[in-house]
């Protein structure tokens, strides 16, 4: 049984892709039944229609407050027969109403190491703090802003010449690992929140390589001796 998902975005929507593409590929138990953007332009919109995804606009604007907006959102999703929630570069805030409708099942991908850079702009953030390492994070959502309990992070290097350009474009090829992996473990039920931690329960199945994908945990690398 695959989960029906409703993906909510404002932009391009290459996280949205990458769910698609793993489920085309019938690695990911999941379909989308809908595809809702605030922007009428997001690009994710075409990206959707392109593989036969309903699509929807919403326009907060179009609503007197927050709480109206967040109650169409949900509306809307129900209306789609959806069971969770996936928020792709969706640039508003989920409120309670939309939360109690899916507890547990609204999951965010957010470009930083989460605590670290929570809110807008956190490549930029972190390329001006000189970090040294970067990543992304998946995580729950709850009421505050990149605060709920962590699913997945990814972590790579960060370069003393990075920018939040160069620095972004390293970090998506991990959200685009990362995010499909989340919502399967959530398709499979084999997630469980414990305060804040998110206990992954094992299928018994050896991890995959990683392929190209660069495995750093620590950068500058350690010397000899530590």
């Amino acid at each position: 049984m695959t989960l029906p998902l409703g993906v909510l975005i404002s932009g391009g929507g290459s996280n949205l892709q990458s769910l698609i593409d793993r489920m085309e590929a019938g690695v990911l138990d999941a379909t989308i039944r809908t595809v809702i953007s605030n922007n009428p332009t997001a690009k994710g919109l075409d990206r959707a229609k392109r593989h036969g995804i309903p699509t929807r606009v919403l326009p907060h604007q179009d609503y007197p407050d927050r709480r109206e907006y967040d109650l169409a959102l949900t509306r809307a999703l129900q209306d789609a027969g959806v069971r969770a929630v996936a928020l792709a570069g969706f640039m508003r805030l989920v409120g309670p109403d939309l939360l109690a409708a899916f507890p547990w099942r609204v999951l965010n991908i957010h470009p930083a190491l989460l605590p670290s850079f929570p809110g807008l702009h956190a490549q930029e953030q972190g390329a001006a703090y000189g970090v040294r390492l970067a990543g992304c994070t998946v995580h729950f959502v709850d009421e505050k802003v990149d605060h709920g309990p962590v699913i997945i992070q990814a972590a790579v290097p960060a370069l003393a010449e990075d920018t939040g350009e160069t620095l972004g474009q390293r970090i998506l090829r991990l959200e685009h690992r990362i995010y499909p992996q989340a919502v399967q473990w959530l398709a499979q039920g084999r997630l469980e929140v414990q305060g804040r931690q998110v206990v992954v329960r094992p299928n018994g199945h050896p991890p995959a390589a990683l392929d190209s994908l660069p495995p750093c945990l620590v950068h500058p690398p350690l010397e000899e001796g530590f």
